[in-house]
């Protein structure tokens, strides 16, 4: 009985749809989780899109029910704004440090109405809206987020700058808004530790032949993600800097695969997925997608490239691609299969980088004291079959965390970590 005692608290390091899906199963086993995410929201990545391949769901149908779910469920302490600062033990017996940042917003008086952000006189790029739009000081991420709760950005915030500023609390009818909150540092006993911290994407400026940061309407996937959304930054209008929609668009696969050599998987669904996105609101444009080589692993994943090149798209094999102004559009030249040097012109260009791990991945390495691979992300610890064990007993990494993957794969990474640690507890 004493051995499997530690086995009743769980750790999870992040909050996006493989470390909630993790969490919501260790629930339901009766295992007590504490679930942890740096950010101020649940949902990690997967919350940007407006909808995933292959059957084009509906990402926030997908989501909400199960971010809801999460809130509300009392076997999960959910820490946001809280990082790993220390671990001790060893399997079965794991004490973690927490050090979790204050919110500012007690999240029990907050109803989430919103009222605080309009008087906060301070605007900065949204970094969540990959700098589309601006935030106040005060803000939610996006409309949707959840849980529902602003957060100060202390690093802006002018009370926080020894300003007397008190516009959010004068705001705010419900006393919500507590300046006096204190960082916390705590401890926690777990039996084991499932790492779901995902991915970050490559700087798409250290490939400047594409012209992105120079050249308006170059975006990136995440960019291009929010145009689309419903709930971003121009509420769904696909519309150019300038506020005209596009009448043609080239979509460039495989942006950093050579830098950092290695095939991302994903990029090319989400890269066909887009002619969708395109074509659903602007039916007359005309799409390119140039690719180095396609990508479409699966057999569900077949159908889904059938059905997205049938919507409307010349596929085009590329290399040496260069982007350039060219009057009020873009010029790409490239050599094609054949060698050849030609060109395209187009109003909208669309890069799909390349997944890389998350910025935090090399510090929590050390940390946790697990291994990680040649590109940077966490290792398993038998390469020869879908493993989710780590270098060191009683931590499992899953999901973008351990290498690019789509949403389902993530999933089942998850399943397969609990169904671990269930047995061994």
């Amino acid at each position: 009985m004493n051995k499997k005692e530690p086995f009743s608290d769980i750790l999870v390091v992040g909050a996006g749809i493989a470390g909630i899906q993790a969490s919501l199963m260790l629930s339901k086993a009766k295992k007590n989780v504490h679930l942890i995410e740096k950010t101020s929201y649940t949902g990690g990545a997967s919350i940007k899109y407006e909808e995933v391949f292959s059957n084009m769901e509906c990402s926030t149908c997908m989501l909400a029910p199960i971010q809801q779910q999460l809130l509300q469920d009392k076997n999960i302490t959910l820490h946001t704004l809280s990082t790993i600062k220390g671990v001790k033990g060893s399997q079965g017996n794991y004490i973690v440090t927490i050090e979790k940042k204050a919110r500012y917003v007690d999240m029990v008086n907050c109803i989430g109405c919103n009222a605080c952000f309009d008087p906060c006189p301070v605007s900065v790029k949204n970094e969540f809206e990959e700098g589309l739009n601006e935030r106040k000081a005060i803000f939610v991420p996006c409309a949707g987020a959840l849980p529902n709760v602003p957060m100060i950005d202390t690093e802006h915030c002018l009370r926080f700058k020894n300003k007397k500023c008190t516009a959010c609390q004068e705001a705010c009818m419900f006393e919500a808004i507590d300046y006096n909150q204190k960082d916390e540092t705590f401890d926690i006993k777990v039996g084991a530790i499932i790492v779901a911290t995902g991915f970050s994407l490559f700087d798409t400026q250290k490939t400047p032949h594409y012209g992105y940061g120079t050249l308006d309407d170059v975006y990136t996937a995440l960019e291009f993600e929010r145009l689309y959304a419903s709930n971003g930054p121009t509420e769904g209008t696909i519309q150019l800097k300038k506020g005209d929609s596009p009448k043609s668009a080239a979509i460039i696969h495989c942006v950093g695969r050579k830098e950092q050599g290695y095939c991302s998987s994903v990029c090319c669904l989400y890269s066909l997925k887009f002619t969708h996105y395109l074509t659903s609101k602007l039916p007359d444009i005309k799409i390119y997608n140039l690719y180095s080589d396609l990508c479409i692993p699966g057999k569900s994943h077949q159908k889904f490239y059938e059905k997205m090149k049938d919507a409307g798209t010349t596929l085009l094999r590329a290399d040496a691609i260069k982007v350039e102004k060219k009057g009020k559009s873009m010029e790409i030249t490239y050599t094609d299969e054949n060698n050849k040097k030609t060109s395209i012109t187009v109003d909208m260009v669309i890069l799909a980088p390349a997944l890389l791990p998350h910025p935090d991945t090399m510090g929590l390495a050390k940390t946790l004291d697990i291994a990680v691979d040649d590109h940077e992300f966490f290792k398993e610890n038998d390469t020869t079959s879908s493993c989710v064990s780590s270098s060191k007993p009683g931590i499992y990494i899953v999901g973008c965390a351990q290498g690019p993957k789509n949403i389902q794969d993530s999933v089942t990474q998850a399943s397969a970590a609990v169904g671990k640690i269930l047995s061994s507890s």
